[in-house]
């Protein structure tokens, strides 16, 4: 019996040594956490704010729902001006702000009846409002900034342009009726930081005064937007394009060069805006004839060197057109024109003077039909009459679509026996844009890391791609865009992953929008094949054809010499509005279809042509 009691207490005595050392061991493993905990907390505390966003990010990647914040890539999106002229515009964003570069307007194409200009469509800028910092603008051109006024009568943000610049935006948002606009003048040279965005303006060579690129400075890297250049050794400003700055940030480093394409194609350097000046000169000097060049509104260089000339060998000058009246007068105020005493005299005086002291500088070098010149070639100008006595300059090249128009004027001008003098003839216009060898030194100063070419139809971006591929960059360092795509960076990649809404918005007349591919499809129809009406009575109670149907022919046929046609196409709708009557159902959009159909069958059998086809009924 004692050794059974000695060896009940051995086991008693494990037993509670075993739950001691147990309990002892959770104590422990819990005292640990607590420690690790704190600890971690410590740790935690001490992490650099980039660290923490690295560890919240990995713990996103892995599915935690926890609100996190990461490193965010920057997005650039064109909006406009690629695989076309004009409507540039390009967003750049990081995080919850964005900035806007260029807000620019293009003119239509020949499909375009009746639209007077085309816009880039703003539906993202619209729907992000609230993160837009601002609008930069490089340079006065139209095709930069024509757009704005369209853009800001939808969002209110500031504006940040040159001198130059903002004097065109001011009479621009005058003539639109916009007045709480904050516009804020900035020099080449100077930098503002909006948000995330550290801009520097840099001054460059183009065909108008005040033109900049940018160097933005952003979380990823430098990001350079050429705007439109050329490298001018000897510009009429006197100031050439700042190739020193460039070259700095490229031993600095820049992450992305976006690149004008324009003259892609062009072999060689553009030349000197000078060139221009000395040909008007022996175009002058031993001249007897009225003198008419019609240039660029917005070439404020041209227009001063027309003027220099016309002093010189002592001719008045009068002006026609409203936008080069506009831009001369801001281009004066601004003093970036050196316009003598007495030099301008007003177009209506100009019957006051010989023909060998008169120059006239006229608005219509790319042929619009509502402008200055083409109204003097149709003889429908109020005060100009183009005559033997004539010489007409046309100092600009036909923008892209535009040479049909102006053909035309050239082919009027000539009838009328004036003396026509072009490009092709003299040198008489300079390109504002930089050719091959001057976009190579562009590339080979900034050395990015990406080059991203813009500003151009797909031939010109595709051309610019080669040059660079010439300079030893590859397809993995060249980014080919497309208009809406969006275009991510970190500091090491470039990658396009998605698409905002894009494309254009047509304006005609004071409609903006309202006309679409709808639209001009029925314009062209019309324009094409004419129109037929069919205009019809009809018994709203009964369906019983009351009057009609009558048929309106215009565009489509002279009615007098088909009348068999007219009169067969009639009966064939009498026949449908009799059959209907026997079926009333008061369902007249079947009804109008029914016409339609058969009356379009029988017309293309007779014609081969489909005109549009509008039934008129009239219930009564």
């Amino acid at each position: 019996m004692a050794e059974i009691s000695a060896k009940e207490d051995i086991v008693k005595k494990k037993k509670n040594n075993y739950r001691y050392y147990k309990r002892k061991k959770v104590q422990t493993a819990e005292t640990d956490l607590v420690n690790d905990n704190i600890k971690s907390q410590k740790i935690q505390n001490t992490v650099k704010p980039a660290q923490k966003q690295n560890a919240k990010n990995s713990n996103a990647s892995k599915g935690h729902n926890e609100d996190v914040t990461f490193k965010e890539k920057l997005r650039v999106i064109p909006l406009g001006g690629l695989d076309e002229i004009g409507k540039n515009t390009t967003v750049l964003e990081y995080g919850d702000e964005m900035i806007v570069i260029d807000a620019g307007l293009a003119f239509p194409s020949g499909d375009m009846l009746g639209i007077d200009l085309v816009i880039p469509d703003y539906k993202y800028l619209v729907s992000n409002y609230e993160k837009i910092k601002a609008v930069i603008l490089t340079h006065g051109h139209e095709d930069h900034i024509g757009g704005l006024p369209y853009l800001l009568k939808q969002i209110n943000v500031p504006v940040y342009g040159t001198r130059l610049t903002l004097g065109i935006v001011r009479a621009k948002l005058e003539e639109h009726k916009l007045k709480k606009i904050k516009l804020h003048e900035v020099k080449a040279g100077s930098t503002i930081t909006l948000g995330k965005f550290k801009i520097e303006f840099i001054h460059t060579n183009h065909s108008i005064p005040d033109s900049t690129a940018l160097s933005i400075t952003t979380p990823v890297g430098i990001v350079i937007f050429t705007g439109d250049f050329k490298i001018d050794t000897t510009p009429i400003d006197g100031g050439m394009i700042d190739l020193a700055r460039f070259g700095e940030l490229g031993k600095k480093g820049v992450l992305a060069l976006f690149s004008d394409s324009t003259n892609a194609e062009r072999p060689g350097m553009a030349m000197s805006e000078k060139v221009v000046g000395e040909a008007f000169d022996n175009l002058f000097k031993t001249n007897t004839k009225r003198i008419i060049v019609a240039t660029f509104a917005s070439n404020v260089h041209r227009v001063q060197q027309v003027i220099d000339a016309a002093v010189k060998f002592g001719r008045k000058v009068a002006v026609s057109g409203r936008s080069m009246v506009n831009i001369i007068k801001v281009a004066s105020e601004l003093g970036m024109m050196n316009i003598p005493d007495g030099t301008m005299i007003d177009l209506s005086m100009i019957s006051r003077y010989t023909d060998d002291k008169l120059v006239l500088i006229t608005t219509g070098s790319q042929g619009e039909p509502m402008s200055a010149l083409a109204r003097m070639a149709s003889s429908d100008h109020r005060n100009v009459e183009i005559g033997p006595n004539d010489m007409v300059i046309i100092s600009a090249n036909p923008i892209p679509g535009n040479e049909k128009t102006v053909s035309k004027v050239v082919n009027e001008l000539i009838k009328l026996v004036a003396e026509f003098i072009s490009e092709r003839l003299r040198e008489i216009h300079v390109s504002g844009h930089a050719c091959q060898e001057e976009l190579k030194m562009m590339i080979s100063l900034v050395r990015p890391k990406f080059f991203v070419p813009i500003h151009g139809e797909y031939k010109h971006i595709y051309k610019h791609a080669q040059l660079a591929k010439r300079l030893g960059y590859t397809n993995d360092n060249i980014i080919m865009m497309e208009t809406g795509k969006v275009l991510e960076f970190t500091e090491s990649t470039a990658k396009i992953n998605g698409s905002v809404p894009s494309g254009a918005v047509l304006i005609d007349g004071l409609g903006v929008g309202d006309v679409g591919n709808i639209v001009l499809r029925d314009r062209k129809l019309l324009s094409e094949d004419g129109l037929i009406i069919i205009v019809a009575s009809i018994d709203a109670a009964t369906g019983q054809l009351l009057a009609g149907p009558d048929i309106v022919s215009r565009g489509f046929v002279y009615v007098r010499e088909a009348e068999d046609m007219i009169e067969t196409a009639r009966k064939i709708a009498r026949d449908i509005f009799e059959k209907y009557e026997k079926n009333y159902t008061r369902d007249w959009q079947a009804l109008k279809s029914e016409v339609k159909d058969e009356l379009s069958r029988y017309l293309y059998s007779k014609t081969k042509r489909s005109p549009m086809i509008l039934p008129v009924i009239m219930d009564i």
